[in-house]
């Protein structure tokens, strides 16, 4: 036994194959609550420098020009449309090496309007803003201010865009920000941009986050070792005939699926068609949910149909009917207390 725990030792931290596997497991955890227990495998000032490295590396992957053009369908299909060739919607599953989860295509992407919690001073899970609005489908979008991973899921981090209007802007000083939306075409913008070239793009939807995995039909994270770990998934992209394609990968379920990393992620949107592609809130708010507020998926979160959030992409048969108020109207982020519940 001693002989066993010795090579091991020296294979896990010595090897190059055994420092991929450690390396890939410290990003694993960094995805996690946990994130400061990955220095028992890096050292402290590898956690720094990994996480570092990533935060280089996600803006690096956000800044080549975007120049992919859609096709829009001339009579985009309804699903309450019997002599519809397809529906708005469909849900395929896909599996992988140790995840399970499933890919949400919608075939009118101006179909989709990112929508906010009703009330003041919390998030609302996506079930009830699916429920609520009457939509077809839905799936998390942007991150939030968490303090010790127990936030209460109402102030978003960034931007939150929707029907062209700024509804939250906690950018600070900072004029520019890695985006994840729409525009007003139903074409896809994923990268990093201003709020100026948001605007002047005609942008509809839209939240921060990152990292944008595929541009102009090619991938830009090279192997698993750049995937940023194993973790549950949500990821948006778009194909050159303008359908939207939402990856959902449940995680952090040992016998079920333990999660994907964001090659992965990039792989199955590249087989799927995908000519753009972007990372969204992952974790445990990944969350995919059918029309009625059921949910498809599996979350890792604790509570029934996921956490409170900030926003959802919900998909709606008439979008412009749906009202959405601007829950932040008045407040600045010094306004909000994301711990208060």
């Amino acid at each position: 036994m001693v002989v066993l725990a010795l090579a091991f030792a020296i294979w896990f931290f010595v090897t190059p194959s055994g420092t991929s596997v450690r390396y890939r497991l410290a990003d694993a955890i960094i995805t996690t609550q946990h994130r400061d227990y990955a220095k028992y495998l890096i050292g402290k000032e590898g956690l720094e420098a990994r996480v570092a490295a990533y935060a280089e590396q996600f803006k690096d992957m956000g800044e080549e020009k975007d120049t992919h053009e859609i096709a829009l369908p001339a009579d985009a299909p309804h699903e309450d449309d019997a002599t519809a060739s397809e529906p708005l919607t469909s849900v395929e599953e896909v599996d992988g090496k140790g995840y399970h989860g499933y890919l949400l295509t919608v075939s009118d992407p101006t179909k989709i309007r990112l929508v906010v919690p009703e009330k003041a001073g919390k998030g609302e899970k996506v079930p009830s803003m699916v429920k609520r609005t009457g939509a077809i489908a839905g799936v998390n979008a942007g991150g939030f201010a968490d303090p010790n991973w127990q936030g209460n899921g109402f102030q978003p981090i960034g931007l939150v865009i929707t029907q062209g209007k700024i509804y939250y802007n906690g950018l600070g000083k900072n004029s520019s920000t890695q985006i994840v939306g729409l525009d007003k075409n139903g074409k896809m913008i994923a990268g990093h941009y201003s709020i100026k070239e948001l605007l002047d793009l005609g942008i509809s939807e839209a939240v921060s986050f990152e990292p944008r995995i595929i541009v102009n039909g090619k991938g830009l994270i090279k192997n698993h070792a750049n995937g940023w770990g194993i973790a549950p998934r949500t990821v948006m992209g778009q194909r050159a005939d303008g359908k939207i394609l939402f990856l959902i990968i449940d995680g952090r379920q040992i016998g079920y699926s333990i999660g994907a990393d964001l090659y992965d992620c990039q792989q199955i949107m590249l087989e799927h068609g995908a000519v753009i592609a972007a990372n969204l809130d992952g974790g445990s708010s990944t969350v995919l949910v059918k029309e009625g507020g059921e949910l498809v998926n599996k979350p890792s979160s604790k509570g029934e149909g996921g956490r409170y959030l900030p926003t959802a992409f919900l998909v709606f048969n008439d979008p412009a009917s749906v009202d959405v108020p601007n829950v932040w109207a008045g407040l600045t982020p010094q306004d909000i207390d994301p711990s208060k519940w």
